[in-house]
Formats: C-alpha cells, structure tokens, sequence
C-alpha cells in the first residue's frame, strides 16, 4: 500500500516524499486507516517498522481538520522513556511536517527549563516529553493540558517497567474528561498487564493490531553468538571491530562501570568509541547521537539508556558485549540495526557470567541463534590489556597482603623514598616514650659503693596516689606548703568551717559501708516530709513531726520491723483557697 491511497492532505505528502518514504510497513498498513478514524489503537510491531510515522500522520491530519490553534496550546501529547527517543521523535515530526505550519517541542529532564519553558510560550501544537519533566511543568503551570486531542504513549511496556506507571495515572487523570480524546499505544511488546493498565484511559473496546507476533525479530538481521572465556571477551570484541566490513556499530553493555571501562581500553587500542550511560549529560548525548549520524563517529559503548528510540541510520553492526538480562531488551538492542529496509549483523558474547541468559533468549525470539568460532590465532593482541583488580573493589590480586605500613596496597614510592606516613608510627611511638625513660635515668642516681642495690627514695620520681591522683607540686618539689588562711597566688582558700562542721565530718558511723541506706528498715527510713523539714530554719519546723529513731546495730540488717505511727496532734494546714474547696469536696 502506498502513502497516497490513504487519503492524506497534499502536504503531509509532500513531507513523506522528502523523508524517502513511498510504500507503507506492515504495521502503517493495518494501523493507519484506524488512526486516522480517530478510533483508539493499541498496536505491537517489531522495532524499526515504523510505529512513529504512524502516530505522527494521526495527528498531523487531525490537527489540520480542526482547524488552526487560537489559544497557542498544545493539542498533541506523545509520552517517552528516554531523553534520546524523545529528540528523535521532534527530529521525525519536523521532517514529515516540514510543510503544515505545526510548532513542536521536546520537553526531557537534564537541560534548563528556560529553552522549553519559552517554546510553551510561544506557542505549540505538539508536546513530545518525558513524565518527569513533564509533571514538572504541569504543576508550575507552565504547560497546561485543557486543549489535548490525542494522547499518545510511546514504547508503552518500556514506560511501565521503567517505574512510570503512577506518573502516567497521574497525567492521564488531569486531561480534559468533558472533549472527545483519541489516545493510542505503541511498543514493540505489549503483554497483558500493560493492555489492562492502558485499557483505564482508552475506549471500552481499543482496537488491538499485532503485526506477526510469532516472529519478534527481523527477518533480515543476521545474529550469531560466540562462546567465549572472560578472558577471551575482549580480544574476540577486538577482532571483531576491526573486520573492514564493520562500518558503524553499537556495543551493548549491562552495567554502566563496564562501559566505561571498554570505552577507554578500544579507545587505548586505537578504535576510537565514545560512550553512552545515564550519567552522561544531555549536551554530550547530543552531542555522541549527532557525530554517530554524521558518520565522524562510528563506535559507541551504550547501556539500554539507548537501546530504545534510537533511529541511526546505516548501523551495519551491534554487538552484545553483554548477553541481557531481559529477553525483550535483547530484541531493542539487535533492533537498532537492520532499519529501514536494510541489512545488518548482531554477534553475542556469551560469557561465564551471563550465558544463562541465552536460553530465555532463545525462547523470546522462538529460534536458535547460530554459533560461529574465532580461531586462537585470528585473535587480536590488546596493547592496554584492563589491570588485574581484586574482588573487594581495591587494586591487586584477591587474598594478596599489603607490607605493613603501607596505606596505598604496597604500591613503591614513584621517588624512591620512604613516605611520611609509613614510619609515623614509629617515631610518634618513640617520641612519646624517651622523654619519661630520660627523666627517670636523671632522676635516678648511680649506686654508691655501699648501697645494697637499693635506691633513694628521696631522689625516686614523685609517686601517684591512689586513684590515680597526682602528689602536690609543692611536696615533689620540696616547697613548704603555704599556711591556713592565706591564699596563695593563683588558689583559693580552704574552707571555714564550724565546730559543728567538724564533729559532724569526725562521726565513726559517717561512712559505714556495710549499710546502706536501702537496707535499713521502712520504719528506720527518714519521710520524704521528714526530709523537707530538715532543710527548713528552726522556727519554720513542725513541732509534730517526730525524730528519726537512729539505727541499732543489735538489730539483723534485713530483719522486717513493724511500722509504727507516731502519735501526731491535728495541726490546722494553712493551705490556699483550691485546697481547702478540693477537700470540702471530697468529704461530700
């Protein structure tokens, strides 16, 4: 089927002739004559047949039988994953509409806000963003949703599994209830809880378009898989990078840290390669994408940041460095090469750590993968081979010991010489020890010819008392100590105190440390009021209160007394006026 049996405008035309497109993908041909009806669609096809133009086509010629935009806007929302789909989304709505007067901007996290922020001003018709920005600028009210025609979300089961289904709800929930809304849904797989979830916003009935679903894979990639040692991992990479047929690819990793690493050791052996992970800023992304289009770029180590929305054309080469752990991103990685019509290879190393991948590959794509062997000596020679690391994340062979003293995994001073640091704690250990083993040696005198081996005690070093506290200067020293009452520079005086004072502190039975005073009996135990009336003058005490019976030693430490309650006479309480009403009420 061609484009112009559809029944589009003479410019959406026009546009799809400028792009190169003629004939209509499997998936246009079933999909668009239902889009264009405005029905609800919810379309899985392979990566790279086209599912963007499909939307985009929608949306153009809805948006042209409205009418043009009054209110400046926008109409159209397309929800993405990633920042890179997003941009190739605009770059792929500015190509087929290059001659409709529709305004487009792409709205994704890691850039300033002031760019999109000014674009929404100025007025657009279609949004392409990613959820995180996007409720961004809906909560400051910068970007406002009461005029959207369509909904579209875009490698639906990618949004889902990335964690963005509450963002989506919540998107969803604020467009406009009371207009007529066409949403869609594309993705290369769609299972059933996403057709569920996704069923909430649609029509009752969305029309369901599965372009051969027994073949997940294009037909004219050409996989194989390669067995390989970890320690053969990169020399086989190697080698097959610097085969003359390689013209452009995509290395594939699981982990960022790895990335990085491949990157620099191609980089070493002459294979420039540029790298693409998450942590990489929008600039730079830009930046690598634009060099990989213009063909100054030709190899690029990416994450599955990427293995989605990238439209690249003339990939000849992706390569699994990595066999995935999702079986659906194993189909998204191979799908970057082999687009548009044209042909492509996708070779996988299965190593130790990830070959147990291979089997549920194998099963996702319902075929065998072919194998095919490197020989020893086709290998090529790494000349940075990747240092030998330890298993903990530090430097060195696993179990290997580091010399004692050395804080940097035993590595040789690059001078020479001996660090500070090895010998510091040495010479502090010293330091801190001669200057007591000098003093003692001075303070000690040699024997005299009648000694018995025995040394002066009155030229020994001044003793610690017990506890640990040290003898007075002044005893040490030999100084008499200043007399009673004077106050001596830089002390204070003793205290004065009374004879009563005195005879108190002198008492034998002060200080009895066989008896405590939990151990004595209730009834020899002083009252809490009893307490208070000893800290009061003498003129203040109750006369009623009666003494304290002291404590017999004739009596057994635990032995039970009974309680006895001195005879007391009523004493008119002087309390205030709550008092004396609270107890009225309580004799009520």
């Amino acid at each position: 089927m061609k484009f112009d049996s559809l029944g589009l405008s003479p410019d959406i035309l026009k546009g799809i002739q400028d792009a190169g497109f003629e004939h209509c993908t499997p998936i246009q041909e079933q999909s668009l004559p239902e889009c264009l009806a405005g029905k609800d669609v919810i379309a899985q096809s392979q990566t790279g047949s086209g599912k963007t133009a499909v939307f985009l086509l929608s949306i153009f010629s809805r948006l042209l039988a409205a009418g043009p935009n009054a209110s400046n806007k926008p109409r159209a929302l397309v929800m993405v994953p990633t920042r890179e789909l997003a941009s190739q989304v605009v770059d792929d709505a500015v190509k087929l509409g290059a001659h409709i007067p529709f305004r487009s901007v792409a709205i994704y996290g890691g850039v300033e806000y002031d760019k999109q922020v000014g674009a929404l001003k100025t007025g657009v018709d279609l949004v392409v963003a990613t959820p995180g920005r996007m409720i961004d600028l809906y909560k400051s009210k910068t970007l406002s949703l009461d005029d959207m025609e369509i909904f579209v979300i875009d490698e639906a089961d990618r949004m889902f599994d990335m964690g963005f289904a509450p963002d989506i709800m919540y998107i969803a929930g604020k467009l406009p209830k009371n207009k007529p809304r066409q949403t869609m849904l594309f993705s290369a797989t769609i299972d059933c809880n996403v057709r569920r979830l996704a069923s909430r916003y649609m029509s009752p009935e969305p029309v369901m378009i599965e372009i051969e679903p027994e073949q997940v894979t294009v037909n004219s990639i050409d996989q194989k898989i390669i067995y390989v040692s970890n320690e053969e991992k990169y020399p086989v990479l190697l080698t097959l990078l610097r085969r003359p047929e390689v013209e452009r690819a995509l290395i594939f990793t699981n982990m960022k840290s790895t990335a990085e690493s491949l990157g620099k050791r191609l980089t070493a052996n002459n294979v420039p390669a540029k790298v693409l992970t998450g942590d990489v800023s929008q600039e730079k992304r830009s930046k690598i994408i634009d060099g990989m289009k213009s063909g100054n770029l030709k190899i690029v180590v990416a994450t599955d940041v990427a293995a989605r929305g990238l439209h690249i054309e003339d990939v000849s080469h992706v390569f699994n460095y990595d066999l995935p752990d999702d079986a659906a991103n194993y189909v998204h990685r191979i799908g970057r090469t082999a687009r548009a019509g044209k042909s492509g290879k996708a070779y996988s190393l299965a190593c130790e750590d990830h070959v147990l991948n291979l089997p549920e590959i194998e099963k996702y794509i319902e075929r065998k993968i072919e194998n095919e062997w490197i020989e020893d000596s086709e290998l090529a020679k790494d000349a940075a081979p990747e240092p030998e690391r330890r298993r903990d994340g530090r430097g060195g062979k696993f179990g290997e010991r580091r010399p004692f003293g050395s804080r940097d995994g035993g590595r040789p001073p690059r001078d020479g010489k001996r660090r500070p640091h090895d010998d510091r704690k040495a010479r502090t250990h010293t330091e801190k020890k001669e200057p007591l083993i000098e003093a003692e040696k001075r303070a000690i005198p040699e024997k005299a010819d009648g000694d018995r081996g025995g040394v002066d005690k009155s030229a020994r070093p001044p003793r610690r008392q017990r506890g640990g506290r040290p003898v007075r200067k002044e005893a040490a020293e030999g100084r008499e100590r200043p007399k009673e009452g004077s106050k001596p520079e830089g002390q204070r005086p003793e205290r004065q105190r009374t004879e009563a004072q005195r005879s108190e502190r002198q008492r034998p039975d002060r200080h009895r440390s066989d008896i405590s005073r939990t151990d004595r009996p209730r009834t020899e135990r002083p009252r809490p009021g009893e307490r208070r009336e000893r800290h009061k003058p003498e003129e203040h005490r109750k006369e009623t209160v009666a003494p304290v019976t002291a404590w017999s030693e004739e009596k057994p430490k635990h032995q039970s007394v009974e309680r006895k309650e001195p005879a007391t006479e009523p004493v008119k309480e002087k309390g205030g006026i709550l008092k004396r009403i609270f107890k009225k009420l309580l004799k009520k």
